[in-house]
């Protein structure tokens, strides 16, 4: 099969659908980037869960003077109530799963709620006394978070043992629906993106109808009539995939790394090799789309 003679004939085809061949750029392009956009973000979450999770901390939040509950009947927790929970944290029992723990009072949860509500107008309706004093609890797994609050829960002046792995939780379902949003919109294009590529190739096979018939008199195989249709299909989605590449790097690089990198300072965030790493994966799915969409439309408009 001449090479020369192959490559000739899928340039005048693309030549001669050029609109259309344009629109398949596009289409693969959005769509490849949605696709990335999507790996990213498990990526991300991947990387956010294995930050946080570790520095996840147990919060054992004493009584105050007008919390509810059973445990807390009798007001704020006492300075042997305090003690008694700090006994346990180093008793043998649950010892061998704590890291390390510190106490923070009332003038501290204070400070710490100032700084975090600064400029809310509700810091001004708060006072020290409403805050729980707290222990905060490193596991060294925080897999055993369970250990720590089946021990403490219900016990005098303890008015609650909340692991904050659960409020993560929460945050990393949010993102997971995101991804999944982009996967949903991404599947969608690429359908788009397969129709387009099948489309192109029909109308590129009934504009050459002529020569087709042709080559079939004069007995060329198979291979060498599909081969044409099949590069232009291939050409398409490629150049989309390199763009999708191109933009999933360039987001990574101006975006991640240059305005969140800069704003959220302490975060774990993609970087260039995680991108880098997608964009091959990009480039094999765009291949496969494409020769996947012209095998289809061969066998369904050339019949050869």
């Amino acid at each position: 099969m001449r090479l020369g003679l192959v490559l000739s004939e899928a340039s005048n085809g693309l030549r001669r659908n050029a609109s259309m061949v344009v629109s398949v750029v596009l289409v693969t392009f959005i769509s490849l980037t949605f696709v990335g956009a999507a790996i990213l973000m498990q990526m991300q979450i991947g990387q956010m869960k294995n930050f946080w999770y570790d520095r996840a901390q147990v919060g054992i939040y004493m009584c105050t003077a007008i919390s509810p509950g059973e445990t807390c009947t009798a007001g704020e927790a006492s300075q042997e109530q305090i003690d008694s929970v700090e006994a346990q944290l180093e008793s043998p029992t649950l010892a061998t799963f704590i890291d390390k723990y510190y106490f923070e009072t009332h003038e501290q949860a204070f400070e710490n709620f100032k700084t975090q509500f600064a400029g809310n107008p509700v810091a001004d309706y708060v006072t020290a006394e409403q805050l729980n004093q707290t222990f905060w609890v490193n596991l060294n797994n925080p897999e055993d978070s369970e250990v720590l609050v089946e021990s403490l829960s219900g016990v005098a002046g303890v008015e609650n043992v909340a692991d904050q792995r659960k409020y993560l939780d929460q945050i990393f379902s949010v993102l997971n629906v995101a991804s999944y949003t982009a996967i949903g919109i991404a599947s969608l294009m690429l359908v788009a993106a397969a129709l387009l590529i099948a489309t192109t190739i029909r109308l590129s096979a009934f504009s050459r109808r002529k020569e087709l018939g042709i080559m079939r008199l004069v007995g060329a195989s198979n291979r060498f009539i599909q081969t044409p249709f099949i590069l232009e299909g291939v050409f398409a989605a490629l150049l989309g995939s390199l763009l999708a590449g191109g933009a999933i790097v360039a987001i990574v690089h101006y975006f991640v790394q240059g305005y969140l990198g800069a704003s959220l300072t302490g975060f774990a965030l993609v970087g260039l090799d995680d991108a880098f790493t997608v964009v091959p994966i990009l480039l094999v799915l765009g291949a496969a789309l494409a020769a996947a969409s012209a095998n289809f439309a061969i066998t369904r408009y050339l019949k050869v």
